[in-house]
């Protein structure tokens, strides 16, 4: 079940979560070099915390990650600190986007997330097949598919 690093000195716990967000106006700038970045970034970020990246994957207007968040974290703090400080990084490593974003406002306000529990591979298997159903679905009918909807 939980890991023997999964643990505090008299709790066993095991918090997994997919949570998914999107960059402002769903603009499609998880592209190219920025997209190395942001991969990097996000990993950093979670390692700081002490929070372990299982999969993740970056959409070209939304990111998907699957992660296992301390319970001394709440998911509302650990998304507000990847959030503020990941803008800030981008925007320092890619000084252009300021024009299209603004104010240091590169992610969308909000973000969905959803326990995972003991049913990890179900959550990476969707993850993994997202983007192959986002390209197939855009191919046949020609318009863009919202992810937050079912």
């Amino acid at each position: 079940m939980a890991n023997k690093r999964d643990a505090f000195s008299h709790t066993k716990w095991l918090c997994k979560y997919h949570i998914v967000f999107t960059p402002k106006y769903r603009r499609k700038a998880i592209y190219g070099e920025i997209r190395k970045d942001i991969g990097q970034i996000l990993r950093v970020l979670c390692e700081h915390k002490g929070v372990e990246l299982i999969e993740g994957h970056l959409m070209p207007d939304h990111v998907h990650m699957l992660v296992s968040i301390p319970p001394r974290i709440s998911v509302a703090a650990f998304m507000g600190y990847l959030k503020g400080k990941s803008a800030l990084m981008v925007f320092d490593r890619h000084s252009n986007l300021k024009y299209k974003f603004g104010n240091r406002h590169f992610w969308a306000d909000g973000y969905y997330v959803s326990t995972v529990g003991l049913n990890t591979e179900t959550g990476r298997k969707y993850m993994r097949e997202q983007e192959m159903a986002d390209i197939a679905h855009d191919k046949v009918t020609g318009e863009r598919r919202d992810p937050f909807e079912g």
